[in-house]
């Protein structure tokens, strides 16, 4: 079974190392996973290569998500709620499924740490971060998502986008306007790793809140730094996130489930080194 990753660059990908663990706990001695460095003006002819060398399912990272969604026969509904795909099945009729298990990673990650139902959640950033994210945070009915973002516009069109799909009650603010506490905050803003704090008011970290930033890499973000100094109970970076969606895509193209903390603990083991 060949597997790969596609994107440019695509040399730091890290989903090659998570996804050949996957297969090492249901001993898939023909699992073939490996990356792809696709030409920026080139997706489509090097998907259409891959497929006609056997291969049955990818992920795809920056830039390439775009392209992936339009390559696709068709999408799941969170993926075209993301507008977005990350990863493609080929099915036996040589048609391709395209999905989006970002939120689903996300929210897996969440709940290793904190139940949703009936949470006040605050989701920072009206990008496509966000877009993907919102129907699987709405599908575990927390009391309420607001949404946001610098430019206040964004976050109320994004809010009213959604709001017909979704029963749990949505709204859209910028960020001087974000009123109340909550009880999970999360960063889906593109400034995951500058030095600036984002102007948010100190009192939406509400007690024992958790705080979710999307980015991970060596130390601590601004973000993070702010919540914690903000009296956050619990602070997150999305290393979790990148294994969750993972295992989303795994059990996408095998149907099997695979453990994430194995895996997990040794991408965090690296990452620390």
């Amino acid at each position: 079974m060949r597997f790969a990753v596609f994107g440019n660059p695509i040399a730091q990908s890290r989903s090659p190392l998570i996804q050949t663990a996957f297969a090492a706990q249901f001993d898939l001695p023909d699992f073939d996973y490996g990356r792809i460095l696709a030409p920026l003006d080139g997706f489509a002819a090097a998907l259409r290569e891959f497929i006609a060398q056997s291969g049955v399912g990818c992920n795809i990272t920056m830039p390439f998500k775009e392209d992936a969604f339009r390559a696709c026969t068709r999408v799941t509904e969170r993926a075209a709620a993301a507008g977005v795909v990350n990863t493609i099945r080929v099915e036996t009729d040589g048609t391709l499924l395209g999905d989006n298990t970002d939120g689903a990673g996300l929210v897996a990650d969440l709940l290793r740490h904190t139940a949703l139902a009936g949470k006040r959640i605050l989701l920072l950033g009206a990008g496509g971060a966000a877009r993907g994210v919102l129907l699987p945070l709405a599908a575990e009915q927390p009391a309420g998502i607001v949404i946001a973002n610098r430019t206040a516009a964004k976050a109320e069109a994004l809010a009213q986008e959604f709001s017909g799909q979704i029963a749990t009650p949505l709204a859209g603010a910028g960020f001087d306007a974000i009123a109340g506490e909550f009880d999970v905050v999360i960063n889906a803003t593109a400034a995951g790793f500058d030095a600036a704090a984002l102007p948010l008011p100190a009192r939406v970290f509400a007690p024992g809140c958790v705080a979710y930033e999307m980015v991970y890499g060596k130390g601590e973000t601004a973000f993070l730094a702010q919540a914690r100094a903000a009296g956050a109970k619990t602070c997150l970076d999305g290393l979790g996130m990148l294994v969750c969606q993972g295992a989303e895509s795994f059990r996408l193209w095998t149907g099997l489930t695979p453990d994430v903390e194995p895996v997990l603990a040794r991408m965090r083991a690296e990452l620390t080194a």
